[in-house]
């Protein structure tokens, strides 16, 4: 598996497994399956309600723990110095593990500056091994990274060929800050798997559109996590270190960008408040 060096030194697999909307019923099960396929990268989230499922998995697996990356994330009702801080224990006592190895703000909502300080204290105590947000716009990102002690060394945010986030990993690698994509597959939307410019690329290399799509984030240095239930599509995912796609290939999906979501907005006082009161 490919990894990249985070701004702290701390290598990371460039490609992981995700598993947001995997029910905690189905999680455990999943989390194996990617295990057993070379998945050591996990992706989970205190709103995901499946830290137990990644946790359960982790130990059933009987691979060292050193041998995996995990990343979770403090949700917006855990915001502030010490609810966020007493639900990292609780996170590290879901995951069954003495630490994470990647910890982040899952969005920019409540006090994340109280938030930001106990993440920061979690690092220096070996709880965490890099720290980071998750859905911050440059605007809010270089706020807080210009006051902050330890730079977030990842950014997650909604990534994918209609979505690219080009200026914005500009910024981000302003602070040795990485990318890293949700949302890959675009969950289908704008006719995705059925792309004619992205299967004709993928048909050069015997390649899907979904294989494509990675390929061009992975050679973009984004750290990606496709979520899939089937361990046949699990498989697939993790086939895109056998090609590369041309200087052509990027340009023509390049120009598939239309630079905005797909998805919801952070601009948007009626989404920001439904965000918030998720939670609550």
């Amino acid at each position: 598996m490919e990894t990249v060096k985070l701004n702290n030194g701390v290598e990371m697999p460039i490609l992981g497994y995700g598993v947001y909307q995997v029910t905690p019923e189905e999680c455990e099960r999943c989390v194996l399956d990617a295990l057993s396929v070379g998945y050591r990268s996990i992706d989970t989230a205190q709103a995901y309600y499946n830290e137990e499922g990644v946790g359960n998995a982790i130990h059933k697996s009987g691979i060292s723990r050193d041998e995996l990356f995990i990343t979770t994330k403090v949700w917006i009702s855990n915001g502030g110095y010490e609810k966020a801080k007493a639900s990292i224990d609780e996170s590290l006592r879901k995951l069954q593990s003495d630490y994470v190895d990647l910890l982040l703000i899952h969005q920019p909502f409540n006090d994340y500056y109280g938030t930001y300080r106990a993440m920061e204290e979690a690092c220096k105590a070996g709880k965490a091994r890099a720290i980071g947000v998750s859905n911050f716009y440059p605007d809010r990102f270089i706020d807080l990274a210009e006051f902050c002690e330890i730079k977030p060394a990842v950014n997650q945010v909604e990534t994918h060929v209609f979505n690219q986030q080009v200026e914005p990993q500009k910024i981000m690698e302003r602070y040795g800050t990485r990318v890293m994509s949700w949302g890959p597959f675009v969950e289908g939307k704008n006719d995705f798997f059925t792309n004619e410019m992205l299967k004709a690329i993928g048909e050069k290399y015997g390649k899907s559109v979904a294989q494509t799509a990675l390929r061009f984030l992975i050679q973009r240095g984004i750290i990606v996590i496709p979520k899939s239930t089937h361990k046949e599509r699990m498989i697939q995912n993790m086939e895109v270190f056998d090609f590369a796609l041309t200087e052509e290939d990027m340009q023509a999906i390049y120009g598939l960008d239309q630079a905005k979501s797909l998805f919801f907005s952070h601009y948007d006082p009626e989404m920001v408040k439904w965000l918030i009161d998720l939670g609550k």
